[in-house]
């Protein structure tokens, strides 16, 4: 097995397979310690971070035209490292049924480059058993080693929050896990180099699997939950803010806030346990109700703005209708599965074309993924309702005046999903607004 040592005096390098929200700070932070070789298919992005630039915004520019990182869509050069971490996406189909493709490919292109002694550790969410049951066949088959005697696997779970520039990697706590003592010293060791906030050993690399797929479980139920009470509290005509204020002085009031669920964590790894579930024969109850719940929301919002429109004597079919925000979260580019284009969507289906802004969100991914044209802030005008969906700084207390300018003449209806704006100065203002 490769040793601490040839990582740590440079004889043997670390490989990152996947250079995005994951993948690409893991990188960087490896390299201040270690030689690293940063390997991706999209040789766009490989492009664009050897010219100094880093379109995830989660190290910075700076960072990236400075790292000793090698960056590579050439997957021969894996035969340089002997200690690999994995770190694709795991995405669902449109019928929420796992995709494992990527990581299929990304194990695929590791073994064809895999050499004796090298130690495979798997980031990307799954369900139990995916490490050794799914991915360790397919580097043995296209290696022609074996696992435990030629080659050695672990797995420790992502904990990148994009956007959070608080929690980062190295001030979260590691799960890591290994085949045998052995391996799981060794990448004990490793992440040690990076993570500052220490590691925690688990006992088998299910235990880390699953450790890992019931964390945004769990964090989806709770939202669910918020988002339900918004649904119940809007029928009595009660600010649900204002009631979490409330319940949230008390001192084990768990403080969650509705709001649409969407990005590539929350929104799709509940899936992967339930699909586990349902294969050993049973039905999940509460995660898949949360979901139904939380990839409503989109819908529900769209129908909240038409009964507005309704309520302030607008027309419907043809309302000038601007949405703030596309992104899955605040200040972050990403716009994979983000839960914006379920209003957009569910407007349409009324006659009305909302006008798109998001001066954060990756313009070309937004036109393919969902071919959304993102307009110019000037473009914003004469409206007659806005939604302001995503908390962006950007727009978290818009000044009046600059609020105002967003709208045409009469009523000006204000959805306000986040409460990002004060909710008394535009009701004083005479917005008719409402906020989840």
């Amino acid at each position: 097995m490769v040793s601490f040592d040839d990582l740590l005096g440079g004889r043997d390098k670390l490989s990152l397979v996947g250079l995005g929200y994951v993948g690409m700070p893991i990188a960087v932070a490896f390299a201040r310690r270690l030689r690293v070789v940063g390997f991706d298919v999209n040789e766009a992005k490989v492009a664009q971070y050897r010219a100094g630039v880093d379109p995830t915004r989660e190290v910075g520019d700076e960072a990236v035209a400075a790292t000793t990182v090698e960056f590579t869509s050439d997957e021969r050069r894996l035969r340089e490292a002997r200690f690999h971490i994995v770190a694709v996406p795991t995405p669902v189909r449109a019928d929420h049924v796992p995709d494992l493709r990527p990581v299929e490919s990304a194990s695929a292109a590791v073994g064809r480059n895999l050499r004796p002694g090298s130690v495979v550790v798997y980031e990307s969410t799954v369900w139990p058993g995916v490490t050794e049951d799914v991915c360790v066949p397919i580097l043995e088959k296209e290696s022609g080693l074996k696992c435990g005697e030629d080659f050695f696997v672990g797995y420790s779970p992502e904990r990148i929050n994009p956007g959070d520039k608080v929690h980062r990697l190295e001030t979260i706590t590691k799960v890591v896990s290994g085949m045998d003592g052995a391996t799981l010293e060794l990448v004990a060791r490793v992440y040690g180099l990076v993570v500052e906030a220490g590691v925690h050993r688990a006992p088998s690399i299910r235990v880390a699997e699953a450790a890992k797929v019931i964390e945004n479980s769990q964090r989806d139920i709770n939202i669910a939950f918020m988002n339900e009470l918004s649904h119940i509290f809007d029928r009595m005509g009660i600010d649900t803010l204002d009631v979490l204020e409330a319940a949230g002085t008390k001192w084990n009031f768990l403080p969650f806030r509705p709001g649409l669920v969407g990005g590539h964590c929350i929104g799709v790894d509940p899936y992967y346990l339930t699909y586990k579930a349902e294969a050993e024969g049973y039905q999940s109850q509460v995660i898949l109700s949360g979901r139904r719940i939380n990839d409503d929301m989109g819908r529900w919002v769209a129908q909240k703005c038409v009964k507005m429109l309704i309520a302030a004597d607008r027309p419907v079919r043809g309302a000038r209708v601007a949405i703030l925000g596309l992104t899955f979260k605040e200040d972050c580019p990403d716009t994979r599965n983000t839960r914006v284009v379920d209003i957009i969507d569910e407007l349409g289906e009324y006659g009305i074309e909302p006008v798109v802004a998001d001066p954060v969100a990756d313009a070309g991914e937004a036109r393919a993924l969902y071919g959304v044209e993102l307009a110019d802030a000037a473009d914003v005008r004469g409206m007659d309702a806005v939604i302001v969906a995503v908390a962006h700084e950007r727009f978290r207390g818009m000044a009046a005046d600059e609020l105002a300018a967003l709208f045409g003449e009469g009523p000006r209806v204000l959805l306000d999903l986040k409460g990002a704006l004060d909710r008394d100065a535009c009701m004083a203002a005479g917005y008719c607004y409402w906020r989840l």
